[in-house]
């Protein structure tokens, strides 16, 4: 019998593991976790979990005693220091740990401020795990000054939460807008004036010069030379892949972990899935950080470490939630030349990317229905006429049988 170790107890190594056991691997299995919790959904830590609504054992994935149930050994605090590749071992610290097969799920990490601008006064935080959001709770509160350094997705839902407990909220992009890096200027623009709506005041095209403060944080010089005072300053300015135990074990990187279309790395006994791994798409390659990726290809995953052969097809979907807007997106938006607007009801707006005459993403405000019918056109390659979508009266879920 196969023994198989996956290292990284996030939502790809629970799924991968549970998806094992699920189809029958009799074998050891052993899922090791940095972290000294099981394994948690992140999504809501800067949501729910950050504001208050949502206690720390309905994050779980799956109740720990299902690990223990299901002949699954979790390691939980455990530090991988390195992997043999040669007598298949991974190593934590002094101890050893056989495997025949290896799946790196190890996910990836907050870029932080560099110490030498302030990056680790005390009062200064990123969100990423449930430390991190444990650790800044106690901080926010009604009438503090926060400072949210990012207006990506990270950036906009800590201001949101931040908003909502009466905290007054700078938040400063040095793009031109908002998120410039992942969304058209129609959702840039629809997200600046609910925050605004909020009271969150936005600077864009600023950057930060250094915060300041002695020992703790007290407030930031921006580059167009501002002085703003700052009790808390949250960063949200991207994430890398963890890719350090694969690079020391020679495992070759390409924007992540280099898979093929079936998880493999350069090494056939290692896989890897999840917001570390990059793998073919539609001629190139991608990685994505989202937790129906993480899901969907650690399920594969575990049906390859098995011999099932199966190349992965992602699906591209992700969400967010900021005040009472839930934004759902489909696709993905490289390469667009043309926005298409849809009114919805009630204020609901969905905005399809084109590239030519090809539908590539849909990113719907309050509007499951838009959203679920492009996903589906989207996953059945159709692209329907322009002037069909942006008409609010037709029909859209006829669009997917014409």
């Amino acid at each position: 019998m196969m023994d198989i170790v996956v290292i990284g107890a996030g939502q790809a190594g629970s799924s991968l593991v549970a998806k094992l056991r699920a189809l029958g691997h009799e074998g050891s299995i052993t899922l090791i976790g940095e972290e000294p919790v099981p394994p948690y959904q992140r999504p809501p830590l800067s949501k729910a979990y950050l504001l208050g609504d949502m206690e720390e054992s309905r994050l779980y994935l799956r109740p720990e005693a299902f690990y223990a149930d299901q002949g699954i050994t979790l390691r939980l605090g455990g530090k991988v220091t390195a992997i043999d590749r040669e007598n298949r071992e991974v190593h934590l610290g002094d101890e050893r740990i056989s495997y025949d097969a290896l799946a790196l799920t190890t996910g990836s990490q907050p870029r932080a401020l560099p110490a030498a601008i302030g990056g680790d006064l005390e009062g200064v935080f990123t969100v990423r795990s449930l430390a991190d959001i444990d650790r800044m709770q106690p901080e926010l509160r009604e009438g503090r000054r926060a400072l949210i350094i990012g207006g990506g997705y990270i950036g906009l839902e800590a201001a949101a939460v931040c908003a909502k407990l009466g905290m007054q909220v700078v938040l400063v992009e040095m793009a031109d807008r908002i998120l410039q890096r992942v969304a058209a200027l129609q959702t840039s623009d629809y997200f600046r004036g609910l925050h605004q709506r909020h009271g969150v005041d936005i600077r864009e095209g600023t950057g930060l010069e250094r915060l300041t403060g002695e020992g703790r944080v007290s407030g930031a010089v921006l580059s167009d030379g501002e002085d703003l005072a700052a009790d808390v300053v949250i960063v949200g300015v991207g994430i890398t892949p963890c890719t350090q135990l694969a690079e020391l074990a020679g495992v070759l990187l390409d924007n992540g972990i280099k898979t093929d279309a079936k998880g493999r790395t350069s090494d056939p006994a290692i896989y890897a899935a999840g917001d570390c791994a990059s793998f073919p798409y539609k001629g190139g390659r991608i990685r994505l950080e989202s937790v129906g990726n993480a899901i969907d290809q650690a399920e594969v995953v575990a049906e390859n470490m098995l011999g099932a052969e199966k190349d992965y097809i992602a699906k591209p979907w992700f969400w967010s939630d900021q005040y009472d807007t839930k934004l759902q997106i489909a696709g993905l938006n490289t390469g667009y030349d043309d926005i298409v607007t849809r009114p919805g009801e009630g204020g609901a707006v969905s905005f399809w990317y084109y590239c030519g005459d090809e539908l590539r993403a849909v990113d719907a405000m309050n509007d499951s229905r838009a959203y679920m019918v492009g996903k589906r056109l989207i996953e059945m390659g159709k692209s329907p006429a322009k002037a069909a979508i942006g008409d609010p009266a037709s029909d859209l879920k006829a669009l997917m049988r014409g």
